[in-house]
């Protein structure tokens, strides 16, 4: 195996200093590890991108707000690295909870507005804990490009604000949702899912892309197409809707008429498996 595992920052930065003593870029490509195709996308990209890629692999504990979804979530870190040198990675940086929060931590980044609507209003403090964690890295590995999936488009839009305010110098590399061949995005919280669930999921899509289809045959009002969305997936039992809602790509604020591009968000739960897709629709 070619690819470099390290554990401390100290390591992870003497790394880097050495890839840019040799004139490469440098591709970040941050992960909390459960690697599958949505991620292998962000390191393909990466890997065409930049000369020297460092994926990092780290169950962040602040930006879970149900302390049974952090224990359960998966953890694999052989299976990880070997799937990150497949794909040409160049380093891991793999480090624990203590390494990256080492005594009490009192300074924080939070994004006003984008922080507390949405998946912020649902999961409390989780883009705190996101935005935080992502600010540590930057300044842990100070990559050139950071590739970020659109998958969790809020985050995405809270990191891309972040850089902007705080001035951090790296560019932000959204990468487009990777799915299942049956639309299902892809996620590490689908094999939580039973099989029933798993049949049942798609439908989550095929909401978003009715909403869709309401926009791009001239329908304006948010309103019907929330209501054509949601009733697609009332359909079935299996669906617990959490919120669903034309948005506002940049500040994921909710609209009432479209005018311009929009993106339909949604959070489903089903059973104890909480389930967030997305469609961006550019309307011209």
């Amino acid at each position: 195996m070619s690819i470099t595992l390290v554990q401390t920052i100290q390591e992870v930065r003497a790394n880097i200093a050495a890839a840019r003593k040799r004139g490469l870029t440098i591709g970040l490509v941050p992960t909390m590890g459960a690697l599958h195709a949505g991620h292998g996308a962000l390191k393909r990209r990466a890997r065409a991108e930049t000369g020297y890629v460092v994926a990092t692999i780290f169950v962040n504990p602040t930006q879970f707000d149900r302390p049974d979804d952090f224990q359960k979530y998966p953890r694999d870190l052989d299976t990880d690295v070997a799937f990150c040198d497949r794909l040409g990675v160049d380093a891991v940086f793999a480090p624990d909870a203590t390494e990256m929060y080492p005594g009490e931590v009192l300074t924080s980044v939070a994004v006003s507005g984008l922080c507390t609507r949405l998946e912020g209003e649902f999961r409390p403090g989780h883009f705190r804990g996101v935005a935080t964690v992502v600010a540590k890295l930057f300044n842990i590995v100070p990559a050139d490009r950071a590739y970020f999936g659109e998958k969790d488009a809020q985050q995405l839009a809270v990191i891309q604000k972040m850089v902007a305010d705080l001035n951090f110098p790296v560019t932000i590399v959204p990468v487009p949702t990777v799915r299942e061949p049956d639309g299902l995005a892809m996620s590490s919280r689908n094999q939580r899912l039973t099989p029933e669930q798993r049949r049942a999921a798609p439908v989550l899509y095929q909401a978003l892309c009715e909403g869709e289809r309401l926009i791009r045959s001239g329908v304006r009002s948010a309103a019907e197409i929330k209501q054509a969305a949601m009733a697609r997936m009332s359909r079935n039992p299996a669906f617990r809707i959490q919120y669903l809602e034309a948005v506002d790509p940049a500040t994921f604020q909710p609209v009432e008429i479209v005018t311009g591009d929009v993106r339909i968000v949604a959070a489903v739960w089903m059973g104890d498996v909480r389930l967030i897709d997305n469609v961006l629709v550019a309307v011209r």
